[in-house]
Order: C-alpha cells, then sequence, then structure tokens
C-alpha cells in the first residue's frame, strides 16, 4: 500500500489536496480522493502548467505535481482533508522554475558541503472585512496597538483556533501577539529545516485564510493593505548547522564585529553572501508592487515602518536590514508578507552559499538607529525603489541567478517584467487627480 494510501486509511481521510506553488506564490491544488491517491502518488496529478504563472506554453505535455508523502497535513479544520505538497516534473524530469524544486535544489547543494539550513519565519497578516477594505475590528485604533491585549482577545476565536491547530500538528507554536498596525497580528513557530519551514509557511498561509473565512473576515498577507500603517513583513530567523543537526556552524567568537556578536567565520560569511546578493534579493523577497510601499514607506502612524530601505547589518536593533539578536543566526528583515515561501527560502540559502564560497566580508556593522540617523551613512546601499529596479538588479547579479538556476531566473524575471507592465498598463485615480488640469 503506497504511503499516502496508509495516511488515508490510518486517519480517516477521503481526498488529498495535491498542491503545489507557482512563481507568483499562487497555491494550486487538485482535489484527489483516497481511492485514486495511490496512483497519484507514484505518477502524480496532471496540470496544464500554461494556466499557472510557470513561464510554460499550450504545446508543453502535461505537468506532473508528484506529491511528497512525508509532508503530507492532515486539515485539522476538516480532518477529512489532507494537504501535501508535490515536485512539479515534466517529460519525466523536473521542472526547473518550479518554486519547491528551486528550494530542493539549494538544501541539497547545501547538504553537498556538509551543511543544512534551518529557518523560522515570522509571517504577519491583518484580519479584514470579508471585502477587504476595511479592518474587520472596528475598536482597534489605538496610536500604538502593539501587543494590545484587548485588541487580540476580540480576535481570540481566530487567533486561538490557528494556534491550537498548529498545537496539534506538532509545529512548536510558542507566541501570538497583536502586532504594530491596526487589524495586525503575527504567530509563531520553531525553526526547522528550510524545506520544512516553506512547507509549513505554505499551510500556514492557507490555514489562516481558510480559518478567518469561517469567522466571516478576510486575512490577508499583502505588503501594505493599508495606507499609513506597518506593512506585513515575513522577517526570516537563519542559522546553519552540521548534517545531524547538533553542532551550529553559525556560532562562535572570533575577532572583528561578526565575532564580538557570536557569529562564527562561516556565519560571517553566509552574512556576506546575503549583503553581496542584497541589492538582487528583493526580487524575491519583495516580489510585488506593493511590496516597495512598505520597504520605502514613509513614518507610519505607530512612528516606524519596521521595514529596511538600505543594505546594512547590525546587533540587537531592529532598524536594518539584517539584525543579530544573539550567537548563531540572524534575522534578515527584507522580506515581507507576499514572498512566495519557497523562493524567499532558496534565495537565502543560494545567497549564504555564494557568501561561503567566496569568503565574503559582510562589511561594517553599524549600531544605530537607521530611522532617526539613517542620513549620516553615505556610503551605505539603499534597496530598490520600485518593482522594475529589483528586477533589473536581479537580472544584473548573474552570479546568484546561477546560483538559483539560469532556468528559473530567466523564467522568473520575465513574468515579473510581464507583472511590471501591466501595472504601468494601468490608469490609476491619482494620475487624473493630479494631471487632468494640466
Amino acid at each position: 500500500m503506497s504511503k499516502l494510501a496508509t495516511f488515508a486509511a490510518e486517519r480517516g481521510v477521503k481526498y488529498f489536496m495535491i498542491s503545489y506553488t507557482d512563481l507568483f506564490g499562487g497555491q494550486r491544488a487538485k482535489l484527489v480522493p483516497a481511492q485514486a491517491i495511490a496512483e497519484m502518488e507514484t505518477e502524480g496529478a496532471a496540470f496544464a502548467g500554461f494556466a499557472t504563472w510557470l513561464d510554460l506554453t499550450p504545446a508543453h505535455p502535461d505537468m506532473l505535481a508528484v506529491p511528497d508523502p512525508a509532508a503530507a497535513i492532515q486539515l485539522p479544520w476538516k480532518p477529512e482533508v489532507a494537504w501535501v505538497p508535490a515536485n512539479c516534473v515534466m517529460d519525466g524530469g523536473e521542472v526547473a522554475q518550479a518554486p519547491r524544486n528551486v528550494l530542493r535544489r539549494m538544501v541539497a547543494a547545501a547538504a553537498d558541503q556538509g551543511l543544512r539550513v534551518k529557518t523560522g519565519v515570522e509571517a504577519e497578516f491583518f484580519l479584514l472585512t470579508p471585502e477587504g477594505d476595511a479592518i474587520s475590528d472596528g475598536f482597534d485604533t489605538a496610536e500604538k496597538p502593539c501587543y494590545d491585549q484587548q485588541a487580540v482577545m476580540r480576535r481570540y476565536d481566530v487567533i486561538a483556533e490557528v494556534c491550537d491547530y498548529m498545537l496539534g500538528l506538532g509545529w512548536g507554536p510558542y507566541q501570538n501577539d497583536h502586532e504594530d498596525a491596526n487589524g495586525q497580528f503575527e504567530m509563531n513557530w520553531e525553526y526547522d529545516d528550510a524545506l520544512v519551514t516553506a512547507d509549513r509557511h505554505s499551510f500556514f498561509k492557507f490555514m489562516v485564510k481558510s480559518v478567518a473565512e469561517k469567522h466571516g473576515l478576510r486575512a490577508t498577507f499583502m505588503p501594505k493593505p493599508v495606507e499609513g500603517l506597518t506593512g506585513n513583513g515575513c522577517h526570516t530567523h537563519i542559522s546553519v548547522w552540521d548534517m545531524d543537526g547538533k553542532t551550529n556552524a553559525f556560532a562562535g567568537k572570533g575577532k572583528g564585529p561578526t565575532g564580538e556578536v557570536g557569529l562564527s567565520k562561516q556565519g560571517a560569511h553566509f552574512l556576506g553572501g546575503i549583503m553581496a546578493h542584497g541589492e538582487a534579493l528583493p526580487a524575491i523577497t519583495n516580489p510585488t508592487v506593493n511590496s516597495y510601499k512598505r520597504i520605502n514607506a514613509p513614518r507610519t502612524v505607530s512612528g516606524a515602518t519596521w521595514a529596511p530601505n538600505t543594505l546594512t547589518w547590525t546587533g540587537n536593533n531592529r532598524t536594518h536590514m539584517v539584525r543579530v539578536p544573539g550567537p548563531g543566526r540572524f534575522e534578515l528583515r527584507l522580506p515581507d508578507g507576499a514572498a512566495n515561501p519557497y523562493l524567499l527560502q532558496a534565495a537565502i540559502i543560494a545567497a549564504g552559499l555564494s557568501g561561503l564560497k567566496s569568503k565574503a566580508d559582510p562589511g561594517p556593522r553599524l549600531d544605530i538607529d537607521m530611522y532617526a540617523e539613517g542620513h549620516t551613512v553615505t556610503d551605505a546601499k539603499r534597496l530598490p525603489l520600485n518593482l522594475l529596479d529589483a528586477i533589473r538588479a536581479f537580472e544584473a547579479d548573474t552570479a546568484f541567478g546561477e546560483m538559483l538556476g539560469t532556468g528559473f531566473a530567466a523564467s522568473y524575471a520575465k513574468l515579473k517584467h510581464r507583472e511590471w507592465l501591466s501595472y504601468t498598463a494601468h490608469f490609476s485615480q491619482w494620475e487624473k487627480d493630479t494631471t487632468l488640469d494640466i
């Protein structure tokens, strides 16, 4: 009996959602009855690749999504259904640009060097009205709403339900809070291997949206859904271990600014790779037009954007792109809620491995408040102002593209250019307001 058939028999599962994520972060699935899962587990579920964002044409043969039984998750809110992420193949070979395949290649590349990359994500989201045009809690109006206990308790039913599900799934959730924007929340669970984190991140977004809908609300991970408020970040904590997961390769002390904050030479070089490819990263970590309303935002109602706008790193200071909050790990504060869960992890590993290969220097550590004193730093590179600048920086960094895979890099840039052109072709009310009477 197949692994998934056994899974179904033991747990009373009637249907499987064989799911894959496309280049724009869209989650696609087919609902397969348990009676048919054995064949699907071997052959894969057939999709027309052109119908989703994967840079395929109608002339391509069927794309087969082959489920990964080890990653199957039974839906806690509908136990008769199980979600299982899949690896996309075509004509007997992997689809090079499929995001989970890109990440799996990066995980394998790290393993070839005897390393396991472990990560955790802080996935922020808003709870809005069903139409998505207003914060769902009319009483959530504080100027500084972060950690507001009344506000979080008014959404207890949603937050507790999701947390209970994560507890039942064994993810190790450890805190939930109202975040810095009105209507915004964050839920944290334990870090794990990068592929596990990516699968859980994907499922978390699906789960939060599903539970919100159940309660008559709409959850969004959009980077900047409400003008004037803090945006949705997806801060990512990164550490690298030996293959048995017992020795943290990032932990260590030594001379220089990285040693002072508890990063080993390997940790410093990995961080150096993040900094070296920092101009190219936003095309993946901040992948939408709206993303740049977050990282280049003016002062918010709460007084801070909590997002970086320069390529700088620091110790335990939240105003820089990279923060080293303690020995043996660091936090990349660049990603936002639109980041593709698989490409986010792949990009981090690719940049870090590049840094290890070249023994990259992360540059000087800056401990100033970048929001108040950033103007005094004249030699720090700035993050892209918009998606087009980010795409161009991504294309210009050919070494980064080669690390991720040239096939993927070409397809991704092509589709992102198309997205940018679609945006620029859109006529906005702002244009009429500022130009009609000229």
